[in-house]
């Protein structure tokens, strides 16, 4: 079988390496890390591993996720597996703009402790190819705006878990547009709905990661 299909498979079966007992019939055997490394000594690019290989296997978690074949904890599995690699090769893809889709500043919003959403998000984005900035847990307004004056093209995703914490999103918005920031805003978690967010002013809402992940090529198209 192709190195790359084996790398691609073993990102949607959620195995890291061979340390990984997940999943069971799995352990004990070369993961991710281990394929990826065999990959760059065969001499396939990074560039191939990254779009052939971890990006087209979480396209394929994405999908399975969306027929409700797999779950979080699966596709949690599957972002880990895919991250791993993805480390591996970052640092050989410096510079290369032509594998960047877009760069999403990511943040739980303030007096919000919950990350396991964002996280989620955040590596289906990077699966994807976008870079992402994470700005953390519990996150101020003056944070967001901060990294969005750094980088005034990327799009800004917030999230909260809790009813009483997402006002704070309409806070980061005004915030924004005060200090005549022009950044597109999604925004997600349990309590958030569509509504919500057009009431805030955000411009989009997704209702989980995997469809952010496409939520987040519209708007950064658009």
């Amino acid at each position: 079988m192709d190195l790359l299909k084996d790398i691609e498979t073993l990102v949607v079966r959620g195995h890291i390496d061979a340390a990984s007992n997940y999943p069971k019939d799995l352990s004990g055997k070369p993961g991710v890390r281990e394929k990826v490394a065999e990959a760059l000594e065969k001499g396939f690019s990074p560039q191939d591993i990254l779009l052939n290989a971890l990006i087209s296997g979480m396209k394929i978690v994405g999908e399975k996720y969306e027929k409700n074949e797999i779950f979080v904890p699966e596709m949690l599995f599957s972002a880990k597996a895919m991250k791993n690699g993805l480390q591996q090769i970052r640092p050989l893809l410096v510079g290369d703009v032509s594998i960047r889709v877009g760069t999403v500043i990511l943040g739980t919003v303030q007096g919000d402790m919950h990350d396991i959403g964002k996280n989620l998000v955040g590596m289906m984005l990077e699966g994807a190819g976008f870079e992402v900035i994470d700005l953390g847990i519990n996150t101020p307004p003056d944070k967001f705006v901060a990294m969005a004056r750094q980088h005034p093209d990327a799009l800004i995703g917030m999230s909260a878990l809790l009813t009483v914490t997402m006002k704070n999103m309409k806070a980061v918005i005004d915030s924004l547009r005060y200090n005549g920031l022009k950044n597109k805003v999604m925004i997600g978690g349990a309590p958030v709905t569509e509504s919500f967010a057009n009431e805030i002013g955000a411009e989009g809402y997704s209702i989980n990661a995997n469809q952010a992940v496409s939520l987040a090529k519209q708007l950064l198209s658009a």
